[in-house]
């Protein structure tokens, strides 16, 4: 697969240069190239990170940072048995349990809600840091729901991590899965207070809180093209809309 020629390996992270050290040079610079691409695309345009993740792949399967980020390109466009396959062998490779979360998550995804909590349970949760401990609890809530257990979902996101007033980077996606299990139980008030949270810590847009939020208010956010549309017919032509619901 073509790479840009701005792309020069040297983008990826000094522990997964070093990683690479192991593999001749040449090898060396082609799968931080490929790396490079899957990081950068992972987001916006998974099958071509996926896509890259498999040249890697090819070259260097034996690197426990190639089967990481082949888990995650594979992750990101849902096929989760061969994530999970990834996760574990980069696990084997380096005995970190940092993917622990994300492969009860798959397991989630391949239909065994019941694997991902026994997962929650484990041992390896309580060697996580604080990050990949909030993400277990979000995983196993979202287990919960799976199996269609709004009560013990919400019972599992009530946490001090939840209660805290500091804003860490797992913040909003703790507070959001919080309200929208709350949502999903009927209790819309308490929803939108902390769908209202959520928003507050939501610092770089990693949710849509705030749209959640709206919606709850009765807010309709109205397209450019058709408020466009309203001007020409000499209509009003307001930005959004409240929608009374009394």
């Amino acid at each position: 697969m073509p790479i840009p020629e701005e792309v020069t390996g040297d983008e990826i992270d000094k522990d997964v240069r070093q990683e690479l050290q192991s593999l001749p040079k040449t090898l060396a610079e082609d799968v931080a190239r490929n790396l490079v691409m899957v990081a950068r695309l992972l987001d916006e345009d998974p099958e071509g990170a996926y896509g890259y993740s498999r040249v890697a792949l090819r070259l260097a399967s034996r690197v426990a940072a190639v089967r990481e980020a082949a888990g995650f390109a594979a992750y990101a466009n849902q096929k989760y048995g061969e994530a999970l396959a990834e996760f574990r062998a980069a696990r084997r490779m380096t005995g970190s349990v940092e993917l622990w979360p994300v492969m009860a998550d798959c397991e989630r995804g391949l239909g065994r809600p019941e694997k991902a909590l026994d997962m929650a349970g484990a041992p390896e949760v309580h060697k996580l840091d604080k990050a990949g401990q909030v993400e277990m609890r979000l995983v196993a809530a979202g287990a919960r729901r799976d199996m269609g257990q709004l009560d013990a979902a919400i019972v599992t996101l009530q946490s001090p991590e939840l209660a805290s007033n500091s804003v860490q980077p797992w913040t909003a996606r703790l507070r959001y899965a919080y309200a929208d299990a709350l949502l999903a139980a009927g209790r819309e008030g308490e929803a939108r207070e902390w769908f209202a949270k959520a928003v507050e810590s939501d610092r770089d847009g990693s949710t849509d809180a705030s749209d959640r939020l709206a919606e709850l208010d009765g807010v309709e956010f109205m397209d450019a093209m058709d408020e466009d549309e309203t001007e020409s017919d000499g209509g009003e032509s307001p930005s959004v809309e409240d929608r009374d619901k009394d």
